[in-house]
């Protein structure tokens, strides 16, 4: 009997597809692994992450509220930049609330702490099908898209989440209404700006991979330059307490993201173009 080569080619591309899909399974593996221990760590040390950390934005001795009253006080601005209490208690409404918040924060620290790792993985999973030129161009990407996410992490928990919790702890549509916000709403809150914002930081990553598709160019990027500016105000009103210094301070780091955008973006192109050379 002779040989099939067509089925041998078909059989060969099978089994490249499913060494790949065995090859992800364990880099998927690894990483969950490693948010695990993120997790169990996270956990254990309930006190630093609870009292230090996530309450720390509650607590008008923090960082964000000393620097501001150390500004307005050095350039002779009012004492309204001083904020000497946050009068809103914590209450839990849930018999497993508690347990339930402590889960689900000792999982999201994990995956924060875990996140330059699993970028690792997704590099080491990615970077074979490369070509060596590309490769080369892309040194240092895992270095990148972690130290953005990380800055866009601390942007967050230093800079939003407090003036958030500042505006929206204090906020009273009457002086009869007091407020007790619930344990799970407040960390949620706290949550979600913080991740938000270390993914936003991630926009020239982003545009990396979009001008390498053919999506976007830097031509395009300035183009449409205004428009962003409306793009990210909108974004900036969303994410922050309704007040023009809250906005302000998310508009300019996300407008300096977009500017590094379009640098990344040139050189992008100027790569292709000398690879083409």
């Amino acid at each position: 009997m002779s040989a099939d080569p067509h089925g041998s080619l078909k059989e060969a591309a099978e089994m490249s597809f499913l060494d790949h899909l065995e090859a992800l399974r364990w880099h998927v593996m690894r990483s969950v692994i490693a948010i695990f221990i993120g997790a169990v760590a996270a956990f254990f040390a309930k006190d630093f992450v609870f009292d230090t950390i996530l309450l720390g934005p509650k607590n008008p001795d923090f960082w964000t509220y000393r620097t501001l009253c150390d500004f307005a006080s050095r350039f002779g601005l009012s004492d309204l930049m001083c904020i000497r209490e946050i009068p809103f208690g914590l209450i839990n409404t849930s018999m497993s609330g508690q347990f339930t918040t402590h889960m689900m924060v000792s999982f999201l620290t994990g995956l924060v702490l875990a996140f330059p790792y699993m970028v690792w993985e997704i590099w080491r999973f990615v970077s074979p099908g490369l070509h060596a030129h590309e490769r080369r161009y892309a040194t240092g990407m895992v270095f990148y898209v972690s130290l953005l996410f990380m800055l866009g992490v601390l942007f967050g928990y230093y800079m939003i989440a407090p003036m958030s919790v500042n505006f929206l702890g204090t906020y009273q549509v009457s002086g009869q209404v007091q407020n007790m916000i619930d344990l799970d709403s407040y960390f949620s809150t706290i949550a979600t700006l913080v991740l938000a914002c270390g993914l936003m930081f991630e926009m020239p990553v982003l545009m990396y991979f979009l001008t390498k598709i053919g999506v976007v160019s830097p031509e395009f990027l300035r183009n449409y330059r205004k428009h962003a500016v409306v793009v990210i105000l909108i974004i900036a009103a969303i994410i922050t307490p309704p007040d023009v210094v809250s906005q302000i301070l998310v508009f300019f780091p996300l407008m300096l993201l977009y500017e590094l955008s379009i640098f990344v973006s040139v050189i992008v192109i100027r790569n292709k173009e000398q690879t083409r050379g």
